[in-house]
């Protein structure tokens, strides 16, 4: 099991350091775009096709990311006073019932509209420049695949605490141990 939090972490992990590097790109377009729109009065046919990517691949991408490092907010008030065990029993419900089933839903639901943009051919229509969209929708689908697979391994570290494993040892991302 430690092997299997390991591996998605590492993903995670991956995932979400693209999403903050596309940041730079996203940055660089936006300030160009502002500079040849307000000084040169030139703007551009494709910065707003290429700002709502760029800052969706980093929304995407940083989904798992963030539930790596815990940095999903909650409603802590109950969940506070609790102790460890309980908070991982509340964690394991919360994944089994919710999370998780609703992340594989909403993952195979973007798997079919990815491949389904990609046969079609289908482009944005919200600018001149128009480009595919496939790409994009394979953003969102490895976005949420991200998501789920953490869900799972945040699901199996509520599971090793309930069974008395102590896992601050493995060294993974953000517990319930580092943070409660």
């Amino acid at each position: 099991m430690v092997a299997i939090v390991r591996l998605i972490e590492r993903f995670s992990l991956l995932i979400g350091t693209i999403g903050a590097v596309v940041m730079a790109p996203l940055v660089l377009s936006m300030v160009y775009e502002v500079l040849m729109r307000h000084f040169f009065n030139a703007p551009t046919f494709w910065a707003y096709e290429i700002g709502y990517m760029l800052a969706g691949t980093c929304y995407m991408f940083g989904m798992g990311y963030c539930l790596r490092q815990g940095g999903h907010i909650r409603v802590d008030f109950l969940y506070q006073g609790m102790s460890l065990k309980g908070k991982a029993t509340v964690n394991t419900v919360g994944y089994i019932f919710l999370m998780i089933p609703v992340c594989a839903w909403v993952t195979w639901g973007l798997y079919e509209y990815a491949v389904e943009a990609y046969v079609t051919g289908e482009v944005s229509g919200e600018s001149a420049w128009n480009p595919i969209i496939w790409p994009f929708r394979v953003v969102w689908f490895l976005g949420f695949v991200s998501l789920t697979l953490q869900g799972i391994a945040e699901l199996i570290k509520n599971v090793m605490i309930l069974q008395g494993i102590d896992i601050a040892q493995y060294g993974f991302g953000a517990t319930e141990e580092a943070t409660g």
